[in-house]
């Protein structure tokens, strides 16, 4: 039976952290010709990077391209270390639909050169996230379409049946290396499509009938 920690409804100001899954989509790598990854990419942001629908993004002065990324986001409900791929659902308090914002003109240079990814990852604004989704509410995380559009523009289209490294295979692997704590959120991955947007657009994104976003963007 999976967990359900009595806080995760608020796992925006009860989160310790962001844990992020790079090129985790069999078509971002047929996109890219690229090798499938062999264990996953994972990268942290911090839980200020939050944002709430009704919130704008905020496009910081700094960065020229910055893109969206549509995401299953997973939220842990109890301390965990360790833990077998057969038990790591067991730690799964429930679910999100995430943008995993991402400066491209910062994080392409520093990717090339061996460097963090944390400044093109962790701006501002940069992690829009819907309300907790409760784990019986999704049958099967694993089948889960999600869509963005801007403007109204169809951008991406996907569905997490794609995903190289399924939910368990990511609590497990990271659990090898730090403990994920209740109400940490871990970001899956996005599907082919993710591209640069800029001040005025309005961006919708949504997964399956659980949860659907619009945010305003706006220039710093």
């Amino acid at each position: 039976m999976a967990c359900q920690n009595q806080n995760a409804a608020n796992f925006l100001s009860n989160g310790k952290k962001i844990v992020g899954v790079a090129l985790n989509y069999m078509d971002v790598v047929l996109a890219r010709n690229v090798p499938v990854p062999k264990e996953p990419l994972v990268f942290l942001k911090p839980t200020s990077s939050y944002l709430q629908e009704g919130q704008p993004i905020v496009l910081p002065k700094v960065f020229t391209k910055v893109a969206y990324e549509v995401e299953l986001g997973v939220v842990i409900g109890k301390p965990c270390k360790n833990v077998s791929k057969a038990d790591a659902m067991s730690y799964v308090a429930g679910y999100c639909l995430a943008l995993d914002l991402t400066a491209q003109c910062n994080l392409g240079p520093a990717r090339a050169a061996g460097h963090p990814w944390t400044l093109g990852k962790g701006f501002d604004t940069s992690t829009p996230v819907s309300q907790f989704i409760p784990i019986e509410k999704v049958t099967d995380p694993h089948n889960l379409p999600l869509w963005l559009t801007v403007n109204g523009d169809l951008k991406q289209n996907g569905c997490t049946a794609d995903l190289i490294f399924k939910v368990p295979d990511i609590i497990s692997y990271v659990s090898k290396y730090m403990t994920l704590e209740a109400n940490d959120l871990i970001l899956t991955g996005t599907p082919n499509g993710a591209d640069a947007f800029k001040a005025g657009d309005v961006i919708q994104c949504g997964m399956a009938d659980l949860a659907k976003l619009t945010f305003q963007v706006e220039a710093e």
